[in-house]
């Protein structure tokens, strides 16, 4: 069976930093893009940061430059290190394996940015 597992989510100030991490069983991950989605309440999910096999990054233009996308395919695990957060950044944070038609989400954790 097909895991994602999401850890690292929690409650922080404005300015502070978070590292999500997910851990990743079931499939062979070093063949799936990588990635992470946010969904806030009452806006629609969208695509954070993503890293392809090849470990090319892309990023939401909101968060460019305090965002980090990593991944380590002998942990089978991805990592978002989030800096300099703000309350716009409070979400339900997902990670997601792509590989041509099949996708896996996890169960999401909760980021909220606040004083």
């Amino acid at each position: 069976q097909v895991q994602l597992v999401e850890s690292g989510g929690g409650l922080v100030q404005p300015g502070g930093s978070l590292r999500l991490s997910c851990a990743a069983s079931g499939i062979v991950f070093s063949i799936y893009t990588m990635g992470w989605y946010r969904q806030a309440p009452g806006k629609e999910r969208e695509l954070v940061a993503l890293i392809t096999v090849g470990g090319n990054t892309n990023y939401l233009n909101s968060v460019k430059g305090r965002f980090t996308i990593s991944r380590d395919n002998a942990k089978k695990s991805v990592s978002l290190q989030m800096n300099s957060l703000k309350p716009e950044d409070t979400a339900v944070y997902s990670c997601n394996a792509h590989r041509a038609g099949t996708t896996y989400w996890g169960q999401g954790t909760q980021v909220t940015v606040s004083s």
